[in-house]
């Protein structure tokens, strides 16, 4: 029976080829689409699965409110992890862990610095699962200067993965490092990359008011988190009231230090604190491809059914035909069924392809490194049987019932009408789709509106034509370096600082005002020609200079911590931080150096010479390719070994919004492939609305009727429902982005040509694809379709 039911269902489909096509192109599609946004969302929802304990394993943050200012750190102070261990029986373990900047380790002649350094306790591997090729987890950290590297770090310095007991020497502070370990690398799914663990030196910092660590702890079997972090106030008072520190006088003034956790598999996508260790994914967007997956999917279904019942006229007979000679209803059901069910098969064979040779330009798009893996397969087979038989039965369901529900004397007679008139299922179902088109057409302006926004806001710098050398710290002496290159022609002006405006690991400290306010602000170290380089505007006092010596011991401020601190412009006045005493010289009018998702926080300035990591280089030229070749020769005449790199201020900036423009890019794709499977939809809707027309067509046209008036006539119920599912779509679709954009503290207000844009573009595009079938209805001959009459 089965055979003979796939045999008949494969037979009624190659009869009807164009039928055929679109439903398997429609729901390839939407299948296709289904598959890479599952691809990535599975990819996200995998971060630092790969630990065996990742279920017990939590981050330490701390909640600062400090001087009216509240912010929550991704680390702890450097007693916390120990204190934790031996306070409370529950956390069986803790380690620190510390990013190391500036690192350059040395291979033969060769200086290379590396970014994915980290200072570390013994107990690292005690919490997380870095399974070593050689070494001894126990014991790899245990003696001072001893480092544990990667297969890659491995194979780098020492071409082989047999590195245990070589040396490894670090040029920053001069120490050679025993290697006591090899680690296999870290897979990509972490949300930290670590190529060097080196051993942890003993702190003398106990202080609870320093934050400096990212502190881990791994909790027992049965343990409560949230019982744990209860605890956390009383731990912070009993350890904070020191004679150096009064916790309770600095409570009673408004402030707190208050510790708690983040689960280590909830870092990657709902943690966006200061200082963590990478850049971190965001759920709402898991949460918005997922819903987009699944409309895009109902859009496929929606075209079959809407397609399947638009054909009842045609398979009128048929059913009649076999109610007549005895065919059970069952029977009918299970013929339409096997045939929804086959096109899915053949639909989902064509979106597996699809997938896997569109990942390659997906990754492009998206940033990631998806690869189809046999581990891959183990989860994605067993989810396509359950996709078939759920979009089979979905989308084929309710034509099966439709039209297994003909009575043969109505069918027989030609009672039965099935024009687009004759389904309000149908129309609900077309403005069910174009209300979901509308919805992402909406939401892919807006998001698009706000990038521009952002790109070409100002910033209160400028940010354009500013070259960024790095490691400039590494020469010997960065003054001179600068000094030859502000000699150069093509350069307008030149600094040396420790810190840029680029959403980077920075500084901050802690400032006392005479006048008694306290505030935790950004500390850059800048020299004199910061301000002039970067283009920012001083709208109180004067800029440093060497002609002061007292410069050493001032400040430049930013109008919010103006705010913050009470300034009253008296450059008299005395501002205290931990270490020493300033004072003010000058006031910078505010500038946006953190993400625009961010009100500008307080900034204070000092001039030294000290610790300058980078060389911006602001440049006027139209010969870029020649200017760089200058500045290499200059590089490599004062440091030959030492690796040449280079960035653009503008680039690196933007780098704060690759998520959101990466977004972007998939919200019009998909977006796209929306609006393709409605209007695959809505082209055969409208053929098969002329086609039940044709009679009427052709006496309308006897009767004098123009091409125009019979094009109107047929597409107007269609845009009537596009405009229904405007009106629907239109306010939702507001909402949804007015919320999104309140992630922006700076972002630019919905306009309403925004979503009138979507509407008109929305009745365009419906009108193209119904005015196709529309029209060539209309030109056809009226002879062809009266002479059966």
């Amino acid at each position: 029976m089965l055979k003979n039911f796939l045999k008949t269902a494969f037979r009624s489909l190659l009869k009807n080829k164009g039928f055929t096509f679109i439903n398997v192109l429609g729901l390839a599609l939407g299948l296709t689409t289904c598959l890479l946004i599952v691809f990535y969302v599975v990819d996200e929802l995998s971060y630092d699965r790969f630990n065996t304990k990742f279920d017990r394993i939590y981050r330490v943050n701390t909640n600062l409110k400090y001087g009216g200012t509240t912010t929550s750190f991704a680390i702890a102070a450097p007693p916390v992890a120990n204190a934790l261990a031996k306070e409370f029986p529950e956390v069986e373990s803790s380690a620190r862990l510390s990013a190391a900047i500036n690192i350059r380790f040395k291979k033969n002649d060769e200086i290379i610095e590396e970014k994915t350094v980290f200072y570390c306790d013994p107990t690292i591997f005690n919490i997380f699962s870095l399974p070593l090729m050689e070494g001894d987890l126990k014991t790899a950290l245990a003696e001072p200067n001893s480092i544990v590297i990667s297969k890659s770090a491995a194979l780098k310095y020492f071409n082989t993965t047999n590195a245990v007991g070589k040396t490894i020497s670090m040029v920053t502070d001069s120490t050679a490092y025993k290697v006591t370990g090899v680690m296999e690398d870290m897979p990509r799914q972490s949300h930290f990359k670590a190529d060097f663990f080196l051993a942890l030196a003993p702190n003398h910092d106990n202080s609870w008011a320093h934050f400096s660590f990212n502190t881990y702890i791994l909790l027992k079997p049965g343990s409560d988190h949230k019982l744990l972090e209860g605890k956390f106030d009383a731990l912070a008072r009993r350890n904070m009231n020191t004679e150096a520190f009064n916790y309770d006088k600095f409570v009673a003034k408004g402030n707190y230090i208050k510790l708690n956790l983040t689960p280590l598999k909830d870092i990657h996508l709902q943690s966006n604190k200061q200082r963590e260790l990478g850049v971190n994914g965001d759920i709402q967007y898991i949460y918005i491809f997922s819903a987009v997956a699944v409309f895009i999917l109902i859009l496929a279904c929606i075209n079959f059914m809407n397609l399947s019942t638009a054909r009842s006229a045609n398979r009128a007979r048929e059913v009649g035909v076999r109610k007549v000679l005895g065919s059970p209803r069952k029977y009918l059901i299970a013929q339409f069924l096997s045939e929804s069910v086959l096109v899915t098969i053949i639909a989902t064979v064509i979106a597996v392809l699809a997938a896997w040779a569109l990942l390659p330009l997906f990754n492009q798009m998206s940033g990631k490194n998806l690869v189809i893996t046999t581990q891959t397969f183990m989860w994605l087979l067993p989810s396509l049987l359950i996709i078939i038989a759920v979009v089979g039965i979905l989308a084929g369901g309710y034509p099966a019932f439709f039209l297994s529900a003909f009575q043969p004397i109505d069918v027989l007679k030609g009672k039965l009408s099935a024009g687009f008139k004759g389904s309000t299922l149908r129309s609900f179902l077309v403005v069910f789709q174009f209300s979901i088109s509308i919805f992402l057409i909406i939401g892919t302006l807006v998001v698009y509106n706000q990038l521009a926004y952002i790109k070409n806001k100002d910033l209160g710098f400028n940010r354009n034509q500013v070259l960024i050398v790095k490691n400039a710290g590494a020469l010997a002496n960065p003054q001179t370096l600068k000094q030859e290159v502000k000699q150069l022609p093509e350069v307008i002006d030149a600094t040396l600082s420790s810190f840029l405006p680029t959403g980077t690991l920075r500084w901050t400290n802690t400032l006392s005002a005479i006048s008694g306010k306290s505030v935790q602000t950004e500390f850059w170290r800048v020299d004199k020609d910061y301000l002039n380089t970067m283009g920012m505007k001083l709208v109180q006092g004067r800029n440093f200079s060497d002609q002061f010596l007292t410069d050493s011991s001032a400040l430049i401020i930013n109008e919010t911590a103006v705010k913050m601190l009470g300034y009253n412009g008296d450059p008299s006045e005395k501002i205290i931080n931990i270490n020493r005493e300033y004072h003010i010289i000058g006031v910078v009018k505010d500038f946006n150096f953190n993400s625009l998702k961010d009100n500008v926080t307080p900034l204070v300035m000092t001039m030294t010479s000290d610790d300058m990591a980078s060389l911006s280089i602001k440049i006027s030229t139209g010969n870029l390719s020649a200017l760089m070749n200058k500045l290499e020769n200059k590089w490599k005449a004062l440091a030959p070994n030492q690796q040449f790199e280079y960035s653009f201020m503008d680039e690196d900036f933007n780098t704060m919004y690759n998520n959101e423009q990466r977004m972007g890019k998939l919200f019009i794709t998909f977006t796209t492939l929306a609006i393709i499977i409605a209007c695959l939809g809505l082209f055969s809707l409208a053929a098969y609305a002329a086609e039940q027309r044709n009679k009427e067509i052709g006496i309308r046209k006897v009767l004098g009727a123009s091409v125009s008036a019979i094009v109107g006539m047929l597409s107007k119920d269609f845009i009537k429902l596009v405009l229904i599912s405007f009106i629907i779509a239109a306010p939702l679709a507001w909402l949804a982005m007015h919320k999104w954009l309140e992630g922006f503290a700076y972002r630019q207000n919905m306009q309403w040509w925004v979503v009138a844009i979507a509407g008109i573009g929305a009745v365009v595009i419906a009108f193209a694809t119904i005015s196709t079938q529309s029209f060539k209805a209309a030109v056809a001959n009226p002879a062809d379709s009266l002479k059966s009459e």
